[in-house]
This record gives structure tokens, sequence and C-alpha cells, in this order.
């Protein structure tokens, strides 16, 4: 199997750009999609997997570069799995995730009253590589936790300062990166594409 040594990561999300970035090997040459002007594709998938491939398709086509993009998002037992493959749309056109974090907590009080005790969640991610050749390769990963009833830390992004990961008391918002990055859901499902590069 041919190493990887030049990657796109397809992604026009700043924050996931920079852990992507922070996980690939140093030897290997990343690109972004700023060199390329392209507007995302829109994500047709009914799971994190299929939205994962579109773009990761998409892209790979477009700079006949081989690409890896992931889909991820958080999913809340109480709302029934919501946001999950919407997490980022709920942001709104503006990506913003005071907004996002506003709904979640809006929903879960209008669902149950004294919902901090039925508050179990998890974050998934799903990352595709695509070759320009047609080949491609999926990963999922998975962090359980739950859902803070208020607002913690300015680190990470989206809805990293309302998560608990099981096991700790800070939300991903609180912890130092290095942290999050050694247990979060795209960590984990980056361990089984490591083979790619390595």
């Amino acid at each position: 199997m041919n190493k990887i040594k030049e990657i796109l990561i397809g992604t026009n999300n700043k924050g996931k750009y920079r852990e992507i970035s922070n996980l690939l090997p140093n030897k290997v040459k990343i690109h972004s999609l700023n060199e390329f002007n392209i507007l995302s594709p829109k994500e047709t998938g009914k799971t994190f997997k299929e939205n994962s491939f579109i773009k990761a398709s998409y892209f790979s086509r477009k700079t006949k570069l081989i690409c890896l993009s992931d889909d991820s998002g958080l999913e809340i037992d109480l709302l029934k799995g919501e946001p999950g493959i919407y997490s980022s749309r709920w942001s709104g056109k503006k990506n913003d995730f005071n907004l996002a974090i506003n709904k979640i907590f809006k929903k879960m009080k209008n669902t149950k009253k004294n919902w901090e005790s039925f508050n179990s969640a998890r974050f998934i991610c799903c990352i595709t590589i695509f070759w320009p050749n047609g080949k491609s390769f999926s990963s999922k990963g998975m962090i359980k936790g739950k859902i803070s009833n208020v607002k913690k830390g300015k680190n990470g992004f989206g809805y990293d300062p309302i998560f608990i990961p099981h096991g700790y008391d800070q939300t991903f918002g609180e912890m130092k990166s290095k942290l999050k990055m050694s247990i979060d859901h795209r960590f984990k499902a980056f361990l089984k594409i490591n083979k790619f590069f390595i």
C-alpha cells in the first residue's frame, strides 16, 4: 500500500481544518480549500458517513488530489439524536454556534423541565479519504458524554463549550486542545485511517 504523502483537507471550517492538520504526520504535505476557491457541495446524505463521502469525493474530483473530509456532529438522547447530521446547520448561515447552543438549551427545556438529569449525548465523527482513482475508505469515531447546563470554556469550536466527555468534569471548551484531541471523536476516527500515512 502506497502511503499518502500529499492530501487536501476538504473543509471550509477553520476549527476542523486546524484539528485535522494537527492529527496528520508532519511529513505529509497538506493543502487547504483556500488554494482552490471551491465552495462546499450540498450535504444531501442521511448519515455522517454519506456526507463525509460526498465532500471527499467532490473535492478530490475538483482538484485531482487525494482528499480527506469529515462529517461530525452532536447527538443528544433527549432530543432523539438531534442535532445529529444537522449540527452545523443549526448554527445558521453565519455559523453562529451561540445560536445553535441556545437552540439546544431551549429544545431540551421544552422537552423536559429538569433536563439536566437527562443530558446524555455523544459526538460522532466520520472521516472519508477519497483517491482520484475512485478508491475510498471511511472510518468512524465516537465519544460519549453529557450536555453541560451552561457554556464553559473558550477553546475548541462548535458545541465544545457544552459537551462534557465521560470521565471528565470539564467541557471540551475548557480542555487544553492537546487533551481534547487525544480523546475525542475525531481522534478515534483518525486512528483507523492512520495506516494510510505512516
